[in-house]
């Protein structure tokens, strides 16, 4: 809980330096979020929201595959920069024209996703092939484990 609350609390304060002062919209978004979180504890703890713990899991490990997809993409292109892989300047696609990265849905992608609007070939292939790879794995039927029951001899 205390790791949680200081990392809170560093997001926070680097939110606030980051717009800027005179704006008070860092306060309100984060009092807002910390509102919708006391309601939807509140709602399950009173039973009022039903949670499928089973889908919940399935679609949370499914974002963090992508999650983890994109810091291994930024690796790569982390070691482009560093002239130990190369394609630097041959992109994949670039849609910065799209998707800004100084707009907030571009920063949205970039800190949930790692998402770069100017990918390069080798990162879209290492991206590609993580979530082919790391996917369908992660998806597959399991099969129920057998418990025995009764004394064993």
């Amino acid at each position: 809980v205390a790791r949680e609350g200081m990392e809170t609390a560093v997001f926070f304060f680097s939110s606030v330096q980051s717009a800027g002062g005179g704006t008070v919209l860092p306060l309100v978004g984060f009092l807002i979020g910390i509102a919708i979180s006391i309601l939807l504890g509140w709602l399950l703890y009173a039973g009022a929201i039903k949670v499928n713990l089973s889908k919940f899991f399935t679609v949370t490990g499914v974002l963090l595959v992508f999650v983890a997809a994109g810091v291994f993409a930024y690796g790569v292109h982390d070691l482009q920069e560093a002239g130990i892989l190369p394609g630097l300047n041959t992109l994949a696609f670039d849609v910065s024209n799209i998707i800004p990265p100084t707009s907030w849905y571009g920063a949205l992608l970039k800190g949930i996703f790692n998402f770069s609007p100017q990918t390069t070939v080798v990162e879209a292939v290492v991206w590609v092939g993580y979530v082919a790879i790391v996917l369908p794995l992660f998806l597959r039927p399991h099969r129920p484990v057998e418990t025995r029951t009764g004394d064993a001899k």
